[in-house]
């Protein structure tokens, strides 16, 4: 007879590769496997998967839900393939393995037997402390390596060769090397005579090679402006390939999610960009020659600085902007006014607009997924602005979409609470008395199984229903400072709006918007408060820790489409 206890089942790979590889899959298998052996039924919702999320980090989305299941009483058993695919530092896995035995959670270790006595859990954190230390060693050993090889001008060090090249692996008579592959070579030459040449802009050259029918080496028509910067930029085509141009760093932090992405990354670190002096060059057959090489380098610096220097303006929503139609973020663009009003030409005005990026055609091979028109931006920035400026004089508005919205959950009476009160301290004695029964002898196994875990779980959703409860009531205390802080700011800031030049305006606006959602027929602004939106400091407001945040409810305006 299957057994009726709940139980979860973790996994997780590091990287994407093995999540590509299925090696997730046997992770699954073992665990389905074993949960049968237990005779414990298999629960679809209860299993929580990771794929390509490192274990260095604690920040991963199934891990998240998994801690916030075992906090709810929604499992009593945990079955992982081994500590390490819990976490990877042994700092993680001891408050891990604390957090959910507080929580009444049971840990199944596939590869070892977790014991009760001190002995085992010792044991536990040594074979952490030593898997976080080889792990340490391996990748030291692993770059200290590498450098060393690409100081002697090994290729080897290279995951792979750039456009225009081909990876030969090294043999028993030779070592590993860089091929010029002919068709390719003449591409980057071609390309590399636009720029320097004919001064053709990034964005003029992926133009040109689609008209050429080039297609990439991944048989793509359209070539990424990204792509062709890197090209331009890659000192192996002059004969001198660099190895260390990254290095691991901390990630950014970003004003929303990209579309289909967490919230939360998989990865705390991100790659980014070594100063030129830590480079390690290693000779590679050259493509084009160093002065080709020198005269593009100039030919990009002198159109970043033209670039720089045309008066585009603020963009005072760009990174805040959703499309509702397809769910792609929304871009500024400037258009200049000869194209659309050419008797403004000579006064040198252009025209800013907000555009879906799914209008892009390179996102749907060659089709556009998304057919909302541009939004001009003049009017869309004022009208956001016009509501800031609005939630700031009255932040009551706050107040009254949560007391709209807390309307569906109606507060508990005193009279309620003391019941729940009442109930959960009589569910605690059942199950006190259980325990003193089966230890005195009074109840046999068979008997007191059934009955001690039937009043668990009704302690259990007895202590979720006054854990909900208890936030409730934190939200209203929470809510009221909010709307005093936002009070105080006000108060401070509302003399300056109106004289707010674009960076003030930019700095408030993502200090309180989350996100705008813009439609064919609508605009929904989405507001985030935090507790002290700035900082009193001599210099003026800083953003400070968002300590809590309250998604407020969604204004709505029409807005024509034109």
């Amino acid at each position: 007879m299957p057994s009726t206890t709940t139980v979860a089942v973790y996994a997780r790979v590091s990287s994407d590769r093995q999540a590509r590889d299925q090696t997730i899959a046997s992770q699954i298998a073992a665990l389905r496997q074993r949960v049968k052996d237990d005779g414990c039924v298999w629960n679809e919702a209860l299993c929580f998967v990771d794929d390509g999320c490192t274990g260095s980090t604690l920040l991963r989305p199934a891990l998240e839900r998994l801690r916030d299941a075992a906090a709810n009483g929604l499992c009593e058993r945990l079955y992982v393939h081994s500590p390490d695919r819990l976490a990877r530092r042994h700092a993680h896995q001891a408050l891990l393995i604390d957090e959910l035995r507080r929580a009444g959670v049971e840990i199944v270790f596939l590869n070892r037997a977790i014991g009760a006595s001190a002995e085992d859990e010792l044991l536990l954190q040594v074979q952490g402390v030593i898997a976080e230390y080889e792990r340490a060693k391996i990748q030291e050993r692993s770059r200290r390596g590498k450098r060393h090889s690409a100081q002697r001008g090994a290729v080897s060090v290279f995951s792979a060769a750039p456009y225009g090249y081909r990876y030969l692996r090294k043999t028993a008579d030779t070592p590993a090397r860089f091929e010029i592959l002919p068709d390719e070579a003449a591409v980057v030459e071609r390309i590399f005579t636009w720029v320097a040449q004919a001064r053709c802009s990034i964005r003029e050259v992926c133009r040109r090679l689609e008209k050429q029918g080039i297609p990439t080496r991944g048989g793509k028509r359209r070539w990424d402006p990204a792509t062709v910067r890197g090209l331009l930029r890659n000192p192996a085509y002059r004969g001198q390939a660099a190895y260390g141009k990254t290095r691991n760093g901390e990630r950014k932090p970003r004003l929303r999610p990209q579309r289909g992405r967490p919230e939360v990354p998989r990865r705390p670190a991100v790659a980014q960009p070594r100063p030129r002096d830590e480079w390690i060059e290693v000779p590679v057959p050259p493509i084009v020659s160093a002065a080709l090489f020198d005269a593009v380098a100039e030919q990009l610096r002198d159109n970043r600085r033209r670039h720089r220097a045309r008066p585009h303006g603020a963009h005072l929503l760009q990174g805040l902007i959703v499309c509702q139609c397809c769910g792609y973020a929304c871009y500024a663009q400037s258009t200049h006014a000869a194209k659309v009003a050419p008797e403004a030409a000579k006064q040198g005005i252009t025209y800013g607009y907000y555009r879906c990026i799914g209008r892009d055609r390179q996102r749907g091979d060659g089709q556009r997924i998304c057919h909302l028109p541009s939004v001009p931006k003049e009017p869309l920035e004022s009208v956001v602005w016009n509501d800031i400026r609005a939630l700031l004089a009255d932040p009551e508005r706050i107040q009254a979409e949560y007391q709209r919205r807390a309307q569906e959950q109606a507060d508990a009476t005193p009279a309620q609470r003391q019941q729940l009160d009442a109930r959960r301290q009589r569910a605690a004695q059942a199950v006190t008395r259980l325990l003193d029964g089966y230890t005195e002898g009074l109840l046999d196994k068979a008997e007191f199984e059934p009955r001690i875990r039937v009043a668990k779980q009704r302690l259990s959703e007895l202590d979720a229903e006054h854990k909900l409860l208890l936030e409730r009531e934190t939200r209203d205390q929470q809510l009221r400072v909010v709307i005093h802080h936002l009070e105080n700011f006000a108060h401070r800031v509302h003399r300056g709006l109106d004289e707010a030049d674009a960076t003030a305006r930019r700095e408030l606006i993502c200090a309180l918007v989350k996100r705008v959602e813009i439609g064919v027929e609508e605009i929904r602004v989405v507001y985030q408060i935090p507790l002290c939106p700035f900082d009193q400091s001599p210099t003026g407001g800083h953003l400070r820790h968002w300590v809590w945040r309250l998604d407020a409810a969604f204004f709505l305006w029409h807005f024509g489409a034109n």
